[in-house]
């Protein structure tokens, strides 16, 4: 198979691709013991190593490590990697050239309303990175979470499974967010190196419209999610400190989720004429609430950009959510061309106002907004480089 992929796309491609041996080995979809498993990767990657020795090869893309079951598995595979017999080689330990693990959250409905569960998703991911931070010899390797989502069941509809009904709303999008972030958060706490986490979504063709299935998008229509997605590949690389007084802290999230009051964050990020501020009001729950006002204060612009140009973009249930259209329509299941049009229209990540120039003054920003439960903005400042 690695020889193929090789004449079929080129060395040089194949060898930044990550193999990644079975997929969850901990629970039904392998019916062997961790010993078993670890011959099955000790041989898969020896045979990969044969055909390209460039390639990386890792695993063992087990369950939540939360699980005491889980954790279990990854510790002894882990174990096996350092200083455990190799079955192909007879060596000691095995190659490993990333390590991977899952992480879900749980959704269960609550007084008629979905409620989700960010601190299980978190947990799963705090203790995968304390298991890797563990073994010195592994520290550095990068982590791919290869699923990490708020459950299990994509293919669990919330036409059946009413707790999945944040699938087609902004909640999801909230959510990404409040993930993006704690994720991070976790990788610079315990010092690893997070190469990146995955989505477990897919298309599900000749469903009903908006049936509730975990995907980005559908019939061609495109959901809240999807548009999270868009906002964050609209920041810049290189971060810069961002402070709320209306966040929870990692601490209490990892405890116990939102509670009483939603958790209000914002990730900035810099460009050399751009600064980009994404903020956004999650909650576990998806019950009715009020929106929050905002005041935003951004220091250390330029003392050359004396006017900036502002865009914000928006997701809430008046923006970039064909959901909330689909239901004004009556929730048709035959929507007419001009429907189907209106509703893809409304997929699209939208802007909030038209963009506006604003003053700056010694280099200080103060803009201020309101933004609904579970919404999310994105405000992009630019300014005219100095000549």
């Amino acid at each position: 198979v690695v020889r193929h992929l090789v004449a079929r796309y080129g060395r040089s491609n194949v060898e930044h691709w990550d193999f990644e041996v079975w997929n969850e080995p901990d629970i039904g979809y392998w019916h062997g013991t961790l010993e078993q498993y670890e011959e099955l990767y000790d041989y898969s990657a020896a045979g990969v190593k044969r055909a390209l020795p460039g390639a990386r090869v890792g695993g063992p893309a087990s369950t939540g490590p939360a699980s005491p079951h889980a954790a279990e598995f990854l510790r002894g595979f882990l174990a096996h990697c350092v200083s455990g017999k190799n079955y192909a080689t007879g060596g000691t330990g095995a190659p490993l050239d990333f390590i991977s693990f899952h992480a879900k959250g749980i959704t269960v409905l609550a007084d008629g309303h979905a409620r989700m569960d960010i601190a299980h998703n978190l947990d799963d991911i705090a203790q995968g990175f304390a298991m890797v931070a563990g073994y010195p010899s592994l520290r550095s390797l990068p982590i791919v979470i290869s699923e990490s989502d708020p459950e299990g069941c994509a293919a669990c509809a919330a036409s059946l499974h009413p707790e999945n009904a944040y699938r087609n709303t902004p909640q999801y999008a909230g959510y990404e967010a409040e993930l993006l972030d704690g994720t991070l958060a976790l990788a610079a706490r315990d010092r690893v190196n997070l190469q990146g986490y995955v989505t477990w979504a897919f298309t599900f063709p000749g469903q009903p419209f908006f049936y509730g299935y975990r995907s980005l998008a559908a019939h061609g229509i495109d959901k809240p999610v999807l548009n999270a997605f868009r906002m964050f590949g609209m920041l810049q690389q290189h971060r810069v400190q961002a402070t709320s007084s209306g966040a929870l802290g990692l601490d209490t999230l990892l405890a116990h989720g939102t509670g009483a009051q939603p958790d209000i964050r914002a990730i900035a990020t810099r460009g050399s004429d751009t600064l980009t501020v994404l903020v956004w009001s999650y909650d576990d729950s998806a019950a009715a609430a009020p929106p929050a006002p905002i005041q935003i204060q951004i220091d250390g612009l330029p003392q050359h950009a004396a006017r900036i140009l502002t865009t914000q973009y928006r997701i809430d249930g008046d923006h970039s959510d064909a959901d909330a259209v689909w239901q004004a329509m009556g929730s048709p299941q035959n929507p007419t061309p001009e429907q189907l049009a209106k509703l893809q229209a409304a997929g699209r990540l939208q802007l909030f106002t038209s963009p506006q120039w604003v003053r700056v003054r010694e280099g200080r920003l103060n803009l201020s907004l309101t933004l609904p439960r579970q919404g999310l903005a994105l405000i992009r400042l630019r300014w005219r480089t100095q000549r």
